[in-house]
C-alpha cells in the first residue's frame, strides 16, 4: 500500500520554532511529528511513502535517510517556490505513485488514534456499495471548526467557512442537496483512488477540497467516514503543541 505524508507546510503559526526546522520535524515527546505519522502509516500497511517538502526540505531528506523503517520505500516530492497547498502538492506527486490501490493521505501535523485500517475498510465498503464513482473517503468529525464540509445522502456537495458568530464568510456548493445535509470538520486524513489524479485540469497551488468539489460536481462521490469517537489533535499552534506534549 502507498501513502502520502503532506509535510510541505511552512508552519507559520509555530514560529519562531519553525524558522530553524520544518514543521515535520517539530518534536512531540522526543520524536518529530513526521515519525509519529510515518509509524502509524507503516503499521496500517504502507510500504511506500511519498513525502512532499518545501521549507527546510534538506533537513527532512536527511532525517528520512537515517530513520526510514526497514522494507519501506520513500519518495520525496519537492515543491520549489511553494508550498503548493494540499491539492497542488498531491497533484505534483502523481508521477511518484506506483500502485492502483487506494492511497492514504495524512497531514504531518495531525496526531490521532483514528484507526487507519478502519478508514481503508470504510472506503472499500463505500466503493462496494456505490461503485467506482467513489474516488475518496474523508475522515470527518463533529467538532467546532470554522471551515466545514457539507455532505448529503450521496456524498460531498459543498464547503462553507463561518466566523466566530456563525456568519457565512465563504462557501462553495456544487449541487442541490439530496436528502439531509450535515456539516462536519475535516480531520486531515483521507483515502483516495489514484484515478482521482486523472480527473482534474487544475495545476499550481490549491486546496485539495477544491479538487474534491470539482469531481463531486461532475458526479463522482466523496464519502465521509465519521471518526468523532477517536482522539485527535492538530498540532498547528504553540498551544496545541503544548497540549500534545502533555497528552503523551
Amino acid at each position: 500500500m502507498e501513502a502520502m505524508i503532506l509535510a510541505a507546510g511552512l508552519g507559520t503559526r509555530l514560529r519562531p520554532l519553525t524558522d530553524e526546522i520544518p514543521k515535520a520535524l517539530v518534536p512531540v515527546r522526543g520524536r518529530p511529528l513526521l515519525e509519529h505519522v510515518m509509524d502509524r502509516l507503516v503499521a496500517a500497511g504502507a510500504t511506500r511513502l511519498v513525502v512532499n517538502t518545501c521549507h527546510h526540505s534538506d533537513q527532512i531528506a536527511a532525517w528520512l535517510k537515517s530513520h526510514t523503517p526497514p522494507g519501506v520505500e520513500i519518495a520525496l516530492s519537492h515543491e520549489p517556490g511553494g508550498p503548493w497547498d494540499t491539492g497542488g502538492g498531491f497533484l505534483a506527486a502523481a508521477h511518484l505513485f506506483r500502485e492502483d490501490g487506494p492511497i492514504i493521505l495524512h497531514a504531518v501535523d495531525v496526531l490521532s488514534r483514528i484507526p487507519l485500517g478502519t478508514l481503508l475498510v470504510e472506503h472499500g465498503a463505500a466503493r462496494a456499495r456505490l461503485g467506482d464513482k467513489v474516488v475518496a473517503t474523508l475522515a470527518v468529525q463533529n467538532r467546532p471548526a470554522g471551515r466545514r464540509l457539507l455532505f448529503d445522502d450521496v456524498g460531498l456537495m459543498g464547503w462553507v467557512s463561518r466566523d466566530a458568530g456563525g456568519r457565512e464568510q465563504a462557501a462553495r456548493r456544487v449541487r442541490e442537496p439530496r436528502g439531509a445535509v450535515r456539516d462536519v470538520a475535516f480531520a486531515g486524513i483521507h483515502v483516495a483512488q489514484p484515478a482521482l489524479l486523472r480527473l482534474t485540469e487544475r495545476h499550481g497551488t490549491f486546496a485539495i477540497r477544491e479538487l474534491y468539489l470539482d469531481v463531486a460536481e461532475r458526479g463522482y462521490v466523496i464519502w465521509p467516514a465519521d471518526v468523532s469517537a477517536f482522539e485527535w489533535l492538530d498540532v498547528g499552534t504553540p498551544e496545541r503543541l503544548r497540549e500534545a506534549q502533555a497528552r503523551g
